[in-house]
C-alpha cells in the first residue's frame, strides 16, 4: 500500500516504485503475491536493487526549458525511433509556459505540435460512451484505499511533473539505459543537460521537441556526462495514433506517455482542458485495456486494470465550484482520465508550476471517488 506524507494542506504520495521493483514480477511472485509491483520486463542489465519507477510547440524562436517560475482506433506499431542529430542549437533557457491553442475536435496544441491528433484516445470526447460493466466493483475496489480525489500538483516547486519544450535545434545527446533497455527506444534524445527532473523516486524526465513534434520520457533519469542515464526511456511521435508494443512499459507503469495526460497550468488559465487526464491508484489488475500497453498489477479482477478510462458522472453539480477546479472537474465530464500508474488512489497528476492557486485546487479534494464510473473503451488485454 501506498504510504503518503504530509505536506502543508496535501498529502504527498510515496510511489509503490519506493517499495517494490515494479517489473521484476518473477521475484514479486516468489516474495508475496500481493506485492504492487510496477511492471514486468526483465533488466537489461544486472540492477537487481534498483527501485522501479514506475510533455511541444514549433517555432522560429527557440522555446526552451518549462519550469516552475512565476511566470479512428489506434494501431499498434513498432517502438517509434529517434529523429536524426541535429545541429547542436544554443544551452535551454527559462522563458515561461508556450502559448497553448485548442483543437476544435478536442486536444492541445502547444507552441505549433499537435499533442496527438484530434481522433487520439487521449483526445476522445467520453461523455456518451456506455457503461463499463465492471464499473462499480472498481470504484469501490478504488475507495478501499482512499475515497476522494487528490491534486498530485500545486505551488510547491517540489510538486507535480515538470516538462522540458526544446527547439528543433536542440542537440541531441547519448542515452543510457541501466534496467529497462530491451522495453525502450534508443537514444539519442534531445533533453538539455540542464533538463528539470521530477522530485522523489521516480525521476521522470519530459521533453517535447518542437522541431520534430516528437515527445521524450524517461524515468529514472541522472544527467552524467555529456548525456543521461534512465532506468526506460519512450519516444512518441505526436502525429501519430500509433501505440507502444503490446506488454511494453514506456516511462510510465502503462506504457502511456505522461506529458498528454498532465494538468497544464497554461490550460487551466486558458479556461479549458480538451484532453483527458492521468491518474494513479493503490493497486491495479495484472491487465491493460488499449492504448495502455502494459500492466503493473496483481491476480485480481476486482482492481481496475491499466488504461482503464474513469469519468466524472454527468448528474455531479458542478454549480458550487470555481476557478481552476471547475476547469478540471468539467473536463472531467467529457474527457475522464486514464489510469496510467501505481501510486495513491485518486491522485491527479499536473505539472510543476508556481502558479497554482492551492486554495483553489483544494476544492477538488471534496469530489468523492464515488462520484466516478468506467467506460467501455475495449477489451483487457494480458501479458
Amino acid at each position: 500500500m501506498t504510504t503518503t506524507i504530509a505536506r502543508d494542506d496535501a498529502e504527498v504520495p510515496i510511489s509503490c516504485r519506493t517499495i517494490a521493483p515494479r517489473r521484476l514480477r518473477g521475484a514479486l511472485a516468489i516474495l508475496a503475491l500481493g506485492a504492487t509491483a510496477c511492471g514486468s520486463a526483465a533488466l537489461a542489465t544486472d540492477q537487481s536493487g534498483l527501485a522501479e519507477g514506475h510533455r511541444l510547440a514549433r517555432s522560429d524562436t527557440p522555446v526552451a526549458l518549462f519550469t516552475p517560475q512565476p511566470t479512428a482506433s489506434p494501431t499498434l506499431a513498432p517502438a517509434a525511433a529517434a529523429p536524426p542529430a541535429s545541429t547542436p542549437g544554443p544551452p535551454a533557457t527559462l522563458p515561461p509556459d508556450p502559448i497553448t491553442v485548442f483543437h476544435p475536435g478536442g486536444g492541445s496544441i502547444l507552441g505549433g505540435c499537435a499533442v496527438f491528433p484530434s481522433n487520439n484516445p487521449w483526445n476522445q470526447d467520453v461523455s456518451s460512451l456506455p457503461l463499463d460493466p465492471n464499473s462499480s466493483t472498481y470504484i469501490t475496489r478504488i475507495n478501499a484505499f482512499r475515497q476522494f480525489v487528490h491534486p498530485d500538483f500545486g505551488s510547491d516547486p517540489t510538486y507535480g511533473i515538470p516538462y522540458v519544450v526544446v527547439p528543433g535545434s536542440q542537440q541531441f545527446v547519448p542515452i543510457t539505459f541501466n534496467a529497462y533497455g530491451s522495453e525502450s527506444d534508443p537514444g539519442p534524445y534531445p533533453v538539455p543537460l540542464n533538463a528539470p527532473v521530477e522530485s522523489g523516486s521516480d525521476r521522470h524526465v519530459l521533453v517535447a521537441d518542437s522541431g520534430n513534434c516528437h515527445l521524450y520520457e524517461m524515468f529514472g533519469a541522472q544527467q552524467q556526462g555529456n548525456g543521461w542515464t534512465c532506468a526506460s526511456g519512450a519516444v512518441f511521435d505526436l502525429s501519430s495514433n500509433a501505440l507502444r508494443p503490446d506488454t511494453w512499459t514506456s516511462a510510465d507503469a502503462a506504457g502511456l506517455p505522461i506529458l498528454p495526460g498532465l494538468v497544464r497550468y497554461d490550460e487551466v488559465a486558458s479556461g479549458v482542458i480538451n484532453h483527458a487526464l492521468r491518474f494513479t491508484v493503490d493497486e491495479s489488475q495484472n491487465g491493460f485495456i488499449h492504448p495502455a500497453t502494459h500492466q503493473a498489477g496483481v491476480n485480481n479482477p476486482a482492481d481496475p486494470p491499466m488504461g482503464l478510462r474513469l469519468r466524472l458522472k454527468a448528474s455531479f453539480d458542478l454549480s458550487p465550484f470555481h476557478g481552476e477546479s471547475l476547469v478540471i472537474l468539467t473536463a472531467l465530464k467529457k474527457y475522464g482520465m486514464l489510469l496510467a500508474d501505481n501510486g495513491s488512489s485518486w491522485y491527479i497528476s499536473g505539472s510543476t508550476d508556481t502558479r497554482w492557486n492551492d486554495n483553489d485546487l483544494n476544492q477538488l479534494k471534496t469530489v468523492p471517488g464515488s462520484a466516478f464510473e468506467a467506460v467501455q473503451t475495449g477489451s483487457i488485454q494480458r501479458g
